[in-house]
């Protein structure tokens, strides 16, 4: 039997006074508290699984070009600024701990403002998307709006090595927007407009791809199964690898075995503001109950295009059926 969900209607209890236009980053601390990562008023909020509102901080620390959002193991946080080219490192509290790359100070491929610029991969970070924390502590990075190449660094921000470069071909990217490291150390990509995500070893060598994927904006690996969120193609708009879209292909989060067989899906469908409705998921997160929390940059992305009423949602959760 296929997973199934149900939408939990009303669940976060947000204060008055606090809202997100977009939620770029989810994620899920040890403890089942729920960490999202925001723009335009840029900061961290933190829920109780239940959705009661604990605090925010970071207000002040980012562009409104936030990007992305993982914890580490230890509980400490990090943050991902493709408007500033940077990656921090934060306390559970809030305290910066750690920044690697340099606040406006992006690499040099060629990018003036469309992937189709970059005329090379270079060094961090132009543009950088997400960050995956692997099991030996080393920190992967994709890069991202401005780049093609996926950095991987040592715990303390040493650069260890880079890899990729524009394009269609097997290791190469065309907007890495998202990363994953499995048990055994192998870097997940999600190479968002090749319509895949690629597969490679802890040092970068090429295994495999999945192409069974739309426009993946993150992928979480988490219980032996492989969470993915992908975002609406519009017909007229191009895959750098499937060429021209001829008819919507709506928002939706898959579950897959390791394997990448199927083993459910939420649907965004033809009317994506409705409650139960995905506009445009960008992260996806799952807690110790098996429940999917989707962050969506929906002001970005819908409503500035007119495709959805402003205050549509961007954040929901998603409890197992049975």
């Amino acid at each position: 039997m296929a997973l199934a969900y149900r939408h939990v209607d009303g669940w976060e209890k947000l204060p008055a006074g606090y809202s997100h236009k977009d939620v770029v980053g989810v994620q899920i601390d040890p403890h089942d508290r729920v960490y999202i990562l925001t723009r335009f008023d840029p900061q961290v909020l933190v829920f109780e699984s239940d959705g009661t509102f604990v605090a925010s901080f970071a207000q002040g620390m980012f562009t409104p070009r936030t990007h992305g959002l993982t914890i580490a193991p230890d509980g400490a946080l990090f943050c991902v600024d493709d408007g500033d080219h940077t990656v921090r490192k934060l306390s559970p509290e809030g305290k910066l701990l750690m920044m690697i790359g340099t606040p406006g100070v992006a690499s040099d491929t060629g990018y003036t403002g469309t992937i189709e610029s970059i005329a090379r991969s270079a060094g961090p970070f132009n543009r950088c998307t997400n960050l995956a924390v692997a099991p030996s502590g080393e920190l992967y990075v994709s890069d991202g709006y401005g780049n093609a190449r996926v950095h991987r660094f040592a715990a303390d921000g040493r650069l260890i090595q880079s890899w990729g470069r524009p394009g269609t071909g097997l290791g190469e990217f065309n907007l890495p927007h998202g990363v994953a490291i499995e048990p055994n150390g192998n870097v997940w990509v999600a190479d968002r407009e090749n319509d895949r995500i690629q597969i490679f070893t802890a040092d970068g060598k090429y295994l495999r791809e999945w192409t069974q994927v739309q426009r993946p904006t993150q992928v979480r690996i988490q219980g032996g199964r492989v969470y993915v969120s992908e975002l609406w193609w519009r017909v007229g708009q191009r895959s750098m690898r499937r060429g021209p879209i001829t008819k919507d292909e709506f928002g939706r989060v898959s579950i897959f075995d390791m394997e990448g067989n199927l083993l459910g899906r939420i649907e965004g469908g033809p009317n994506p503001a409705r409650k139960d409705g995905l506009v445009a998921p960008h992260d996806v997160a799952v807690d110790s109950e098996g429940a999917i929390y989707v962050g969506e940059v929906t002001q970005t992305f819908a409503v500035k295009a007119g495709v959805v009423p402003e205050g549509t949602h961007s954040l929901q959760k998603f409890e197992p059926v049975g």
